[in-house]
């Protein structure tokens, strides 16, 4: 006896694929309406902006003229912390940037923090960078303690400050320093 395969057979109503046919339809029009949502969130007017200039009476002063009425000093100096105060070459750097006008291009620790004294330590044979570095610690150019001239060409600096722990007497410095954010 052989066996008798079964087929099914199709039948040919058109109703078979309805329900794919109804899921197809409605995420089409899905779609479509993403579609249409997002090209009208894309595509708007805008906000208004009123832009408004004021009238300046005098003219506006430019750099050159700002600079010249308070000119950068002619000094390239490092301030090294020698005392072991955190920030303080950092602090005292921007301290003679702004009161004194001086190119601090250096802030960096010292070698060590033991210094007992502050040094400013000329580099070159210009002196008198020397002597505007010490008036702005309110230092005498006379006081061999604190101001030395030892030329080194090969640093490329005028003046080196070594902050020692006395940094704390010179009180226009240091309460600049601890007062800055």
């Amino acid at each position: 006896m052989s066996k008798k395969k079964s087929r099914r057979h199709k039948s040919n109503s058109p109703y078979n694929d309805l329900p794919l046919d109804i899921a197809i339809g409605i995420v089409g029009i899905l779609l479509l309406s993403f579609i249409y949502s997002f090209s009208k969130k894309t595509t708007h007017s805008g906000v208004p902006v009123d832009v408004t200039f004021s009238n300046l009476q005098e003219p506006r002063i430019l750099a050159k003229e700002v600079y010249q009425n308070n000119p950068i000093q002619n000094i390239k100096i490092e301030v090294l912390n020698g005392c072991g105060i955190k920030g303080v070459a950092a602090k005292t750097s921007e301290y003679l940037r702004l009161n004194h006008r001086i190119d601090v291009i250096k802030s960096d620790n010292a070698d060590r923090y033991d210094y007992p004294n502050t040094l400013i330590i000329g580099r070159n044979e210009d002196l008198e960078k020397i002597k505007l570095v010490s008036k702005s610690f309110g230092i005498s150019v006379d006081n061999k303690n604190i101001v030395k001239h030892e030329p080194n060409e090969s640093l490329g600096i005028d003046v080196t400050v070594i902050l020692g722990k006395d940094i704390t007497s010179y009180s226009n410095i240091f309460d600049s320093a601890t007062h800055q954010n």
